[in-house]
């Protein structure tokens, strides 16, 4: 059985796409709030004004954020606030599946599906810094079949492809 047909595995998804021209940002950030809202009450999570606050400042655009730089943009509202703050409500956010961390820039994005179990498959610009994110079933079946064949159980994916988007192409 070919991996296309095996149960379970989905077609590519788009969960974020490359900001375009015409995208209505203010818009995309609203619905993730809101989709961030939804998504912790299902759970019975609370999303503390501080964490709501540090999930806006990730999607501020499209690019990865660095703690350091949300730290820095807090401290313009809340003087006191402190790395641990950040880190925690980072981790929070992370671990309600609402933020991705992008290992290779230690950095975050916004998570374009978080009431939705996915795989972590991340396109970076490298000219604008913009981040899209995909979830390929087919990818990630080869990776679990690959590695189970070497002895290896995948807990955790995260791909992450370097190039150039659409609009940088031109």
């Amino acid at each position: 059985m070919g991996i296309a047909s095996q149960p379970g595995v989905n077609r590519p998804r788009i969960l974020r796409d490359f900001k375009t021209r015409r995208h209505a940002h203010g818009q995309c950030v609203a619905d993730a709030l809101a989709a961030a809202e939804r998504t912790c009450a299902a759970r019975g999570q609370r999303l503390t004004a501080l964490r709501r606050r540090v999930l806006e400042l990730v999607w501020v655009n499209h690019e990865p954020i660095k703690a350091y730089d949300i730290l820095a943009r807090l401290r313009d509202e809340r003087a006191r606030a402190a790395p641990p703050t950040v880190y925690r409500a980072l981790e929070f956010l992370r671990g309600e599946g609402l933020v991705h961390r992008i290992e290779s820039l230690n950095a975050f994005v916004g998570c374009g599906a978080p009431a939705q179990a996915h795989r972590g498959q991340f396109l970076i610009c490298s000219q604008c810094g913009t981040v899209a994110e995909l979830d390929d079933g087919e990818l990630s079946a080869v990776i679990v079949d690959r590695a189970a064949r070497m002895g290896f159980q995948v807990e955790r994916e995260t791909i992450e492809i370097v190039g150039r988007c659409m609009h940088c192409r031109v």
